[in-house]
């Protein structure tokens, strides 16, 4: 990357954590300036940023501006690295997925070009042999069609990690939140924006790289988890009868629903009192997908 190349009017926002030798491979990659925050590493993670944070200043590139909470804030991270960017757009990266080059400099003109555009989830490529993520196919299918004030087919959902947003609507909706902490976290975010009247958008020529990192925990804690978090953000925005009526199948299920219900209990008295009511835009299209199966 060459200063020529450099894309200024967009930040790069990426929240780390003991990922020391991802960070290695992605931060060079990043064609805009960058604010990283790290969630409290225990390995070489902040000195492996300030590395590349003074090669960038040695070399004229867009500047690496380091965070340090002092402690995991999960998602909620992004947050403050949004807070901290000056630019009307904020790209999300985690520190196992970078921009295709050219690709935040397109996104700049999608964004001018459609002002109800909020959040514009980019084309995922996965791993070196490049496979589309499957999330995109389902994205690009969206059975509510195509806004005509939008670049892409409508969407309800989104790869944080390849994500760009306009900061005032991220910001005006709170951002990420520490309800769910981590794992599934697009999905409140995603209903607050579409409530609120935002777009939300697949843009296929938007092109990110994910390599998913090898330090990531198993499959299955990942899936309660995400089990748990999709549990709470129905407590949080959904109608009451379809997140009691969920969390009682769940429970009579067993298995890993039944664990994560059990793991979202300590946390259901935050999710109410940041309950909000439900909207009605969101709960049509979550209608349209239980109707197709998804």
């Amino acid at each position: 990357m060459s200063a020529s190349t450099a894309t200024p009017d967009v930040t790069v926002v990426v929240a780390t954590r003991d990922r020391a030798d991802d960070l290695r491979a992605s931060l060079p990659r990043h064609e805009a300036p960058v604010v990283l925050v790290d969630n409290g590493s225990t390995d070489d993670s902040v000195e492996v940023v300030r590395a590349e944070a003074q090669r960038r200043e040695r070399s004229g590139l867009p500047p690496l501006r380091l965070l340090q909470p002092g402690r995991n804030l999960g998602a909620t991270a992004r947050n403050l690295g949004v807070r901290a960017a000056r630019t009307e757009l904020v790209a999300f990266a985690d520190d196992d997925s970078w921009w295709a080059p050219g690709a935040l400099a397109r996104a700049v003109e999608v964004f001018a070009a459609h002002p109800r555009l909020a959040l514009l989830a980019g084309r995922t490529l996965v791993g070196p042999q490049e496979d589309l993520d499957p999330i995109c196919a389902d994205m690009a299918s969206a059975p509510w069609g195509r806004s005509p004030d939008l670049p892409g087919p409508d969407v309800l959902g989104f790869l944080a990690c390849t994500a760009v947003v306009r900061r005032e609507a991220f910001l005006a909706v709170g951002g990420f939140d520490d309800v769910v902490f981590f794992a599934g976290e697009e999905e409140r975010l995603t209903y607050d924006l579409v409530a609120a009247g935002w777009g939300l958008a697949y843009v296929e020529d938007v092109v990110a790289h994910h390599h998913p990192s090898p330090s990531r925990g198993s499959a299955a804690s990942r899936r309660e988890l995400l089990g748990r978090n999709e549990l709470l953000t129905a407590w949080m925005r959904r109608p009451l009868p379809v997140a009691a009526a969920r969390s009682a199948r769940w429970l009579a299920e067993g298995g890993e629903h039944r664990r994560a219900v059990l793991a979202a209990a300590p946390r259901l008295p935050r999710a109410l009192r940041a309950r909000r009511r439900p909207s009605a835009e969101v709960e049509r299209r979550l209608r349209v997908l239980a109707e197709r199966g998804a």
